[in-house]
C-alpha cells in the first residue's frame, strides 16, 4: 500500500466525535521505532505513514501483525491498536543460482535421483513456491518430495541411462511457479555434464552436526566441522562442500570452507538476534554425486569471562641443534570465573615441535618436543590457547615469537647436477666461460659460499693455466685462446665450500667442448710446392695424351684442412685454364679429368688454376697450378718443356747458354789435362823408386800387373756413380743434385777403422816387405784417385747438359 493509505476508522471504533479529537489529544505513541501508521487528526482515520513491506517486517512468520497504542490524553486513556499485514503476491520465485551445473556418472542407473537448488519466495505460503517443472531432455524428469515442514524439494531424476560418448553435456530449465493470482515463475538452467564411472555419493559421518556457541565467540572461529567420506579415488573420491539450503541472514553469518567443511563466524553473533540456526550443507564429489546433512549451532548466553595468559618468561632465540626438551618459554594462566568456568586448559597445535608442561599450579613450561631444523622454518610463532570450562568455553591465547639460530648442518649444493658449455676456439684470453651457482640452506656465514678449482692437468700442464674461477661469483674464465686442433675437451672439478667451522663443501663436474672455428686454410699436398722464387701458389706439370677421350683422368688434387666438421669439407672447382672447357675438376674428389676430345689447335701447353675451398664462415682456399702439357711421348714433353724455357727468358741470346757450357768444358777439359800431366809425373816417381828398391832386393820381381791400378782403374770407377737432373721450363733453374753414394763420397780419403782394407789388394805370397811397400803405395793411390773420379764426374755431367741443351 503506498503512503497514506486507509487503515481504520480509529474515531468510530473508539467512539470519539471528529470536533473532539483536538481537544482531547488523541496520538499514537512514539517508542522511537519506525512508526508505520498515523492518525489523521480531522478524519481520526489511521493510515500508513511508511510503505509496509510484510517480508521485511515478518521473515518467517505466517501471521504478521503490527502493534501500536493510542492515547487519550483528556481522558488519560490507551488503546492499542493490532494491524494484520496480509500478504500480496509482489515477489516472484528466485533461484539462489540461475545458472545450476550438476555432473553425473554414465554410469548412473536410471531411477536415480540427483537433489536440486529450492526456489525462494519470500511471499506467504499460499503465494509462495507451490509446483516445478523440467523441460529440456528426455533423458531426465523431475520429482518433487514434501519436506518435514511442509516445503516442497525438487529432484532431478534420470529416466533413460546416459552415454557420455554420445552426448556429453545436457541443457535443461527448471521452472518454479507460485501459487498467486497471476502466478509468478521463476527459472534456473541446468547443465549436465556426462562423467565415467563414479558410483559412490559421499557419506556424512553424521546426519544432523549440532553444536552450542557463546554470543561472544571470535569472529573467524570454526563453529563445527562437517565431515564426508567418498570411497572413491582421485577426483572422484575429492569431497566439497556448499551451502544448500540457508536464509540470507545466515549466510551472512557463516562460511563454510569448501575443502575442510569448517563452518567458521564471519560476523558476531546476537543472542537477541537470533538463537538458532539451521543450514543444510552438501557434500559433492568430483564426479558429481552429493549427498546432504542438517547442521545446527544455537547460540548461548553464559561465561562472559575469558581466560588470561601472561608471559613470565620467554626465549627470542634458540639454536636449531637444541636437545628435545627445552624450556623456551613460562607461562602463568588464570580465569576470574569460578567453577567449571574457571577451569582453564592450554593447548598447543600439534603441528608445531612444542608441548606444555605443568609446572606449579598455573604455571606452564612450553618444550620442544624433537630437534629443530632452521633450514625447514627459521621462525614460529606459537600460539598457546587457553580455554575455560564453561558452556559453552571462552578462550584467549598468547603468542611466542622464535627465531632459530642456525648451525652449520648443510653444505653447499649445485644448481646442477653437471655443467658443461661449448667455447670456440680463438676465444680471448680471460673471456667468460660460464657461471656455478651454488646454494647453502644455512644462514649468515654459514651460507656463504666460495669456489675453487680442482685439481687436474691437460696436455701435460696444470689446468689452472688453462682456465680460473671466481672464488665469490663462480665465473669461470678462459686464461688462455683454446685451440680445437690441440685441445678438443676440457674436464675439470670446482668445489663449492661454505664459510662455517668446519666447512662443508660439494663438488660438480664441469666440461668445456671446443668449438671449431675455420681459423685453418687448405693445404695442397699434391702438386708438390714451387720454389718460392717461382712466385705464390702450386705448381706442377702432367702429361695428357692428345689421343685422350673424355673424362680421362689427367691428374689429381689432394689437399686437407685440419679443421674439423663443416670447416674441413673441401670442394675443387677450376679458377683458370688456358683453353676453357678441355678440362673439369671433380668438386669433391679434386680429380681432373678432359672434359673433351684434345683438338690440334689446342695449345700442347696448359695452364689450370684450381680453387680449393673449404665450408666455413668465411670460407677459406688455397689454389693449386697445373701444367698439363699435350704430348704422345716424354720425348716430345721435353722438347715442349725446352721450348717454353726459351720462351721464359726472351731477353736472353739462345746460344747464351751453349757458350757457357762449352766454355765450362774446356776449362774442365784443360784441369783434367793437367791433372793427368801430374799423375803421369807422379807414376814414373814412384816407377823410378820401385826399380832401385827392386834392383837393392829383388823382392819386385814376379808381382802381377792386376795389383796396380791405372787410369783405366779409375774409369771404371764411374760405373758407381750417380747423378740426378731436375729440368723445368726454365734453364736458368735447372738443378744437378749428386747422391749421397756418388762422386768423391763414393771412395774415403780414409777408409773407417771397421774397414781397414786398402784400395789395392795384396798378395798374400809376397814377402813382408813387399806388402808394406805396397800398402804405402795403395794408400797414395787412395788419396789420389777421388780427386781424379771426381773430376771425370763433373766431365760427363757438363757433357750431358750439353747433350740435353742441344736437344
Amino acid at each position: 500500500m503506498p503512503k497514506g493509505s486507509f487503515v481504520g476508522d480509529v474515531a468510530k471504533d473508539l467512539g470519539l466525535q471528529l470536533r473532539a479529537l483536538g481537544d482531547s489529544g488523541v496520538r499514537i505513541i512514539d517508542r522511537g521505532r519506525t512508526q508505520y501508521f498515523a492518525l489523521h487528526g480531522k478524519t481520526g482515520h489511521l493510515v500508513t505513514a511508511e510503505r509496509i513491506d510484510r517480508e521485511q517486517l515478518c521473515d518467517s512468520v505466517q501471521q504478521c501483525v503490527l502493534r501500536c497504542e493510542v492515547i487519550v490524553e483528556g481522558d488519560m486513556q490507551i488503546y492499542g491498536i493490532e494491524v494484520e499485514i496480509r500478504d500480496i503476491n509482489d515477489n516472484a520465485p528466485s533461484f539462489k543460482e540461475v545458472e545450476l551445473d550438476q555432473r553425473i556418472s554414465e554410469m548412473t542407473v536410471p531411477g536415480t535421483r540427483f537433489p536440486l537448488t529450492e526456489a525462494h519466495d519470500p511471499d506467504s505460503v499460499s503465494n509462495s513456491v507451490q509446483s516445478y517443472e523440467l523441460s529440456g531432455d528426455e533423458h531426465f524428469s523431475l520429482a518433487v518430495q514434501t519436506g518435514p515442514g511442509g516445503d516442497q524439494r525438487p529432484e532431478l531424476v534420470l529416466a533413460k541411462a546416459l552415454d557420455r560418448e554420445e552426448a556429453a553435456f545436457h541443457e535443461l530449465v527448471l521452472r518454479a511457479s507460485d501459487g498467486g493470482e497471476p502466478a509468478r515463475t521463476g527459472t534456473a538452467r541446468i547443465r549436465v555434464a556426462v562423467l565415467d564411472a563414479n558410483d559412490n555419493a559421499p557419506v556424512f559421518s553424521q546426519a544432523e552436526y549440532t553444536v552450542r556457541v557463546p554470543e561472544d565467540v571470535p569472529v573467524g572461529s570454526t563453529l563445527v566441522t562437517v565431515t564426508a567420506t567418498d570411497p572413491d579415488e582421485g577426483l572422484n573420491g575429492h569431497v566439497t562442500y556448499l551451502f544448500k539450503k540457508i536464509t540470507e541472514k545466515a549466510s551472512r553469518i557463516f562460511h563454510l570452507d569448501a575443502e575442510t567443511g569448517a563452518i567458521s563466524l564471519v560476523r558476531s553473533l546476537d543472542f537477541e538476534e537470533g538463537d538458532s540456526y539451521e543450514m543444510e550443507v552438501q557434500a559433492r564429489d568430483g564426479g558429481g554425486l552429493s549427498n546432504t546433512a542438517k547442521a545446527v549451532i544455537t547460540v548461548t548466553d553464559v561465561n562472559d569471562n575469558a581466560p588470561e595468559v601472561t608471559v613470565s618468561s620467554v626465549l627470542s632465540e634458540i639454536s636449531e641443534d637444541a636437545p628435545s626438551g627445552t624450556v623456551v618459554a613460562l607461562l602463568h594462566v588464570q580465569d576470574r570465573d569460578s567453577g567449571a568456568n574457571g577451569e582453564v586448559r592450554c593447548s598447543i597445535s600439534e603441528t608445531l615441535p612444542f608441548r606444555l608442561e605443568r609446572s606449579f599450579e598455573n604455571y606452564y613450561r612450553v618444550v620442544t618436543t624433537r630437534e629443530l631444523d632452521r633450514e625447514q622454518v627459521s621462525e614460529y610463532n606459537v600460539t598457546v590457547q587457553a580455554a575455560d570450562g564453561g558452556s559453552p568455553a571462552l578462550w584467549s591465547s598468547a603468542v611466542l615469537w622464535l627465531r632459530v639460530l642456525d648451525v652449520n648442518d648443510n653444505a653447499p649444493v649445485f644448481a646442477e647436477a653437471r655443467y658443461s658449455a661449448r667455447v670456440p676456439e680463438n676465444n680471448a684470453a680471460g673471456a667468460l666461460v660460464l657461471r656455478v651457482r651454488a646454494w647453502d640452506a644455512d644462514w649468515g656465514q654459514n651460507a656463504r659460499v666460495r669456489y675453487r678449482l680442482g685439481e687436474g692437468r691437460v696436455r701435460g700442464a696444470p689446468l689452472s693455466s688453462y682456465v680460473s674461477v671466481e672464488a665469490e661469483t663462480g665465473a669461470l674464465y678462459a686464461l688462455r685462446s683454446f685451440d680445437y686442433e690441440e685441445v678438443r675437451e676440457v674436464g675439470l672439478w670446482v668445489r663449492a665450500e661454505d664459510g662455517g667451522a668446519p666447512a662443508l663443501s660439494s663438488n660438480v663436474s664441469v666440461r668445456l667442448v671446443i668449438v671449431d672455428e675455420n681459423d685453418n686454410a687448405p693445404q695442397v699436398l699434391y702438386p708438390p710446392a714451387a720454389p718460392l722464387a717461382a712466385g705464390a701458389g702450386w705448381a706442377g706439370v702432367e702429361l695428357a695424351p692428345r689421343s685422350a677421350e673424355p673424362g680421362a683422368l689427367v691428374a689429381k688434387v689432394v689437399a686437407v684442412d685440419t679443421d674439423a666438421g663443416q670447416n674441413a669439407w673441401l670442394s675443387y672447382e677450376l679458377a683458370k685454364a688456358t683453353e676453357p672447357g678441355l678440362f673439369r675438376v671433380g668438386l669433391h674428389s679434386g680429380e681432373v679429368r678432359t672434359a673433351r676430345f684434345p683438338l690440334a689447335r689446342d695449345a700442347a701447353r696448359q695452364s689450370l688454376v684450381v680453387v680449393v675451398k673449404d665450408h666455413g664462415r668465411p670460407a677459406l682456399s688455397a689454389t693449386a697450378t697445373l701444367t698439363v702439357v699435350l704430348a704422345e711421348s716424354v720425348a716430345e714433353l721435353l722438347a715442349e718443356l725446352g721450348s717454353a724455357a726459351s720462351a721464359a727468358a726472351p731477353g736472353e741470346p739462345a746460344g747464351s747458354l751453349t757458350r757457357w757450357l762449352v766454355l765450362a768444358v774446356a776449362a774442365v777439359s784443360c784441369l783434367f789435362l793437367a791433372f793427368l800431366l801430374l799423375l803421369l809425373a807422379l807414376r814414373l816417381r814412384r816407377w823410378r823408386r820401385s826399380q832401385l828398391l827392386a834392383a837393392g832386393s829383388g823382392a819386385l820381381r814376379g808381382v802381377p800387373a792386376s795389383h796396380f791400378v791405372g787410369i783405366d782403374g779409375v774409369r771404371a770407377f764411374l760405373h758407381s756413380y750417380s747423378h740426378e737432373v731436375s729440368l723445368t721450363a726454365d734453364s736458368r733453374k735447372s738443378q744437378l743434385r749428386f747422391s749421397g753414394a756418388s762422386c768423391c763420397d763414393t771412395l774415403q780419403a780414409r777408409p773407417p777403422p771397421d774397414e781397414p782394407a786398402p784400395l789395392l789388394e795384396e798378395d798374400p805370397a809376397a814377402p813382408p816387405g813387399w806388402r808394406e811397400d805396397r800398402g804405402a803405395q795403395g794408400r797414395g793411390v787412395a788419396r789420389e784417385e777421388p780427386m781424379v773420379i771426381c773430376l771425370l764426374v763433373m766431365v760427363d755431367t757438363t757433357v750431358r747438359l750439353t747433350e740435353y741443351h742441344a736437344i
